[in-house]
């Protein structure tokens, strides 16, 4: 590709300033709609910059990703050289960014017009995190899978017993945080176990969340989508696990500082079994992310990095 070609075309905010917000886009296979997404994030007024993760596509997802971290500086492109799944595609991006807030998996599915009713708690200082709501109050809804509704409920309501909290979608795929409380978060699950994993360690950290309405274009599986059954009972053990049998030291490398968060004091144990106890990042002085994993990253990064 010689050049930016219109579909790549990418504006800046209306004032031309840096913003704050930072967006997380983990990609596999997305050549179809990749560049529309990421022009849209681009426009926000509070946009600082855009990380897309691509987990090893074999499509031409990464020329695309190329392409458009070239024509725009806000934009950084990184590549996994083996599929490693959304988890790592997140750990992955959440370590690149500087932001104070991120949203993630801002795919076609969800409408990035929406970003910014999703992060104003946290702007106006009300939230540390925010959940953007597929049923929290009707919008625009693609009407698709019953049993992915069904499995989506049963394991809220599971995670909502675990954890107390009154969430309607915990499997939301528009998350919002300041920066300082995810980039810090220690995140060990695998596949799809984000959502439950972070909801889980959030709850530790006693962070106020909010929920806002949301949109949702879902896909079929013929138009790519990835999620099934394997993933929908992982997430129920990824559940059971990060609520009962992890704690806070080994959720975290270092408590928010402030004072939208309480502080958290409750006794704490490193994730597994009762009785056993294997060295966690949550053991080490907190340096933030530094395990090896995809996440102890340096920043600045050249653009079109391969990971491994």
């Amino acid at each position: 590709m010689s050049g930016a070609s219109p579909p790549y075309a990418l504006e800046t905010s209306a004032d031309g300033s840096r913003g704050t917000l930072s967006v997380v886009v983990p990609a596999h296979n997305e050549e179809a709609t990749l560049a529309e997404v990421v022009r849209k994030v681009a426009t926000l007024s509070s946009h600082r910059e855009t990380i897309i993760v691509d987990d090893a596509s074999t499509d031409r997802t990464g020329e695309i990703g190329r392409e458009l971290a070239e024509s725009d500086p806000r934009v950084h492109y990184v590549r996994h050289e083996r599929n490693a799944g959304k988890t790592e595609a997140l750990r992955t991006g959440f370590a690149l960014t500087t932001g104070d807030m991120i949203v993630q998996d801002a795919d076609f599915e969800y409408d990035a017009n929406e970003i910014p009713a999703v992060i104003e708690p946290i702007l106006s200082g009300r939230a540390d995190v925010v959940y953007g709501s597929r049923f929290l109050v009707r919008r625009a809804t693609r009407v698709l899978y019953f049993y992915h509704y069904l499995a989506n409920k049963a394991l809220t309501f599971v995670s909502n017993v675990l954890t107390n909290l009154n969430l309607t979608d915990v499997e939301t795929g528009y998350k919002a945080f300041r920066g300082e409380i995810i980039r810090n978060m220690i995140i060990t699950s695998q596949g799809f176990g984000f959502e439950v994993e972070v909801t889980a360690k959030i709850a530790k950290l006693r962070c106020p969340i909010y929920e806002v309405p949301i949109s949702y274009y879902g896909r079929t599986y013929e138009e790519g989508k990835e999620i099934g059954l394997k993933d929908g009972l992982q997430a129920f053990w990824f559940t059971v696990r990060f609520n009962l049998f992890c704690g806070l030291r080994s959720s975290t490398a270092a408590r928010p500082s402030s004072s939208a968060s309480t502080r958290a004091s409750r006794p704490t144990r490193a994730c597994g079994p009762r009785g056993s106890r294997e060295p966690t990042r949550g053991d080490r002085p907190a340096r933030g992310w530094g395990d090896g994993r995809g996440s102890g990253l340096r920043r600045p990064r050249p653009r079109g990095d391969v990971l491994r």
